[in-house]
């Protein structure tokens, strides 16, 4: 199965797709020097695999590399995510 991770930047998401079909995304808004991570959502036949954790990752990996924004987690599973990976704190907002 081939993964594809996307930025999505007219929609203002992230997106993963397998095999071509959309598995999960991330949206996001932008406001100031921060950037809140608002919803994840993983297609119901794809959950339990992992798959909105990669792409939480791939999200913050590309915020980190490209952009000088903070990190808003405004979504319980961003949040969580932090949580699990304490060493990515660093990029989180202080707003």
């Amino acid at each position: 199965m081939a993964h594809e991770f996307v930025h999505e930047p007219d929609a203002r998401r992230y997106a993963m797709r397998i095999d071509g079909q959309l598995a999960c995304i991330v949206d996001y808004a932008v406001s100031g020097n921060a950037i809140a991570l608002t919803r994840t959502f993983t297609q119901p036949p794809m959950r339990g695999h992992g798959y909105a954790g990669e792409l939480v990752e791939f999200a913050v990996n590309d915020i980190e590399a490209t952009t000088p924004y903070r990190v808003l987690p405004s979504c319980w599973y961003v949040s969580d995510w932090f949580e699990k990976n304490p060493g990515r704190t660093g990029l989180l907002s202080r707003q």
